[in-house]
């Protein structure tokens, strides 16, 4: 039996723009894009957007467990154990005891703190530009959306 190729076509058009509105797809490829122009902005300061991230997220939330500011972040607590050690071997971060029990908790040095102080005005400046660029002025409901996907 000859194929129809003429349908098959047809069909396959319809299944590529199916896919190209897939949530997934396009929430993976806008993370990655963002994350890459991120790392750009950031490198100057010596440290990638991940690491913006937890950099503010001690200096935001003092004494949080690895645990704790993995679910926080939703980031691995192995790959945030890994960016913890490299904070630290680069002087950004210290390692202190709990207060109770035989846990660390990690803080901001004196040098993170300047770093930090340093790139949070590229950073609000990336968010201003990032928000312009979004075609719907309704900023809010993005971040509304993401937000609530991130919690499923």
């Amino acid at each position: 039996m000859p194929v129809d190729t003429v349908h098959m076509h047809a069909y396959q058009s319809e299944m590529a723009s199916e896919f190209d509105l897939c949530l997934v797809l396009n929430a993976q490829m806008a993370a990655r894009a963002l994350t890459r122009l991120a790392d750009r902005k950031f490198r100057r300061y010596g440290i990638t957007a991940a690491q913006f991230s937890i950099l503010t997220s001690l200096a935001e939330h003092p004494g949080r467990s690895v645990t704790q500011m993995a679910s926080a972040l939703a980031m691995d607590r192995s790959t945030l154990s890994r960016n913890l050690a490299l904070l630290e071997r680069n002087g950004l971060v210290t390692t202190m005891a709990a207060e109770r029990g035989n846990g660390r908790v990690r803080a901001l040095s004196e040098q993170g703190s300047q770093v930090v102080a340093e790139a949070i005005p590229q950073w609000r400046n990336q968010q201003s530009e990032l928000r312009a660029a979004l075609d719907d002025p309704e900023f809010p409901t993005v971040i509304a959306a993401l937000r609530q996907l991130a919690r499923l």
